[in-house]
């Protein structure tokens, strides 16, 4: 079971103060319903740059944090059209993890819609939510059912993550 947790918003839209982050104090709750006595820390929203995901992942994994959370910054994004926001949260993650079980869920539309990953940076566990509130809830809740079963299993967390979220979404 983790002993300490990272939670890491990210966004240009919560950096700025234009979104109340409203899923940090959700996935909290999740978490400590996992384990009561973990630590739990919360990073200032991150911007949209890989560099700075990256420097926000690596520095809790030294800090010791052996499970990191990322919420946002999941979908196509930019990839998909210049209009939409930037989303690098899961390139950043590619970069630097090891171990990795990805899981991408298309729209209606045929644009990547989120892309879920879960692997490793050291002894740290890392995976990400989606930002929207009622898919961030959705998705760490299956992740912590998978969790207390097998917290090892990162394959089968990562199936009951998508899947939980493609029923929110109703795809």
């Amino acid at each position: 079971m983790f002993k300490k947790a990272a939670i890491i918003p990210t966004g240009d839209e919560l950096a700025s103060g234009i979104i109340v982050d409203t899923d940090s104090p959700a996935v909290m709750a999740e978490l400590l319903r996992l384990n009561g006595n973990a630590v739990i820390l919360r990073a200032a929203p991150v911007t949209d740059s890989e560099e700075a995901i990256i420097g926000s992942i690596r520095a809790f994994a030294e800090d010791g944090c052996d499970l990191i959370v990322l919420i946002g910054g999941s979908g196509g994004g930019h990839r998909y059209s210049p209009t939409l926001g930037k989303d690098f949260t899961h390139s950043s993650m590619e970069t630097i993890l090891s171990g990795t079980c990805v899981s991408e869920l298309y729209g209606k539309n045929g644009h990547m819609w989120s892309r879920l990953l879960i692997g490793y940076l050291g002894d740290a566990l890392v995976f990400n939510l989606p930002g929207p509130y009622e898919e961030a809830l959705a998705t760490v809740r299956a992740f912590g059912a998978v969790y207390e079963a097998d917290e090892t299993d990162v394959e089968r967390m990562n199936r009951a993550m998508a899947s939980a979220l493609e029923k929110q979404y109703g795809a």
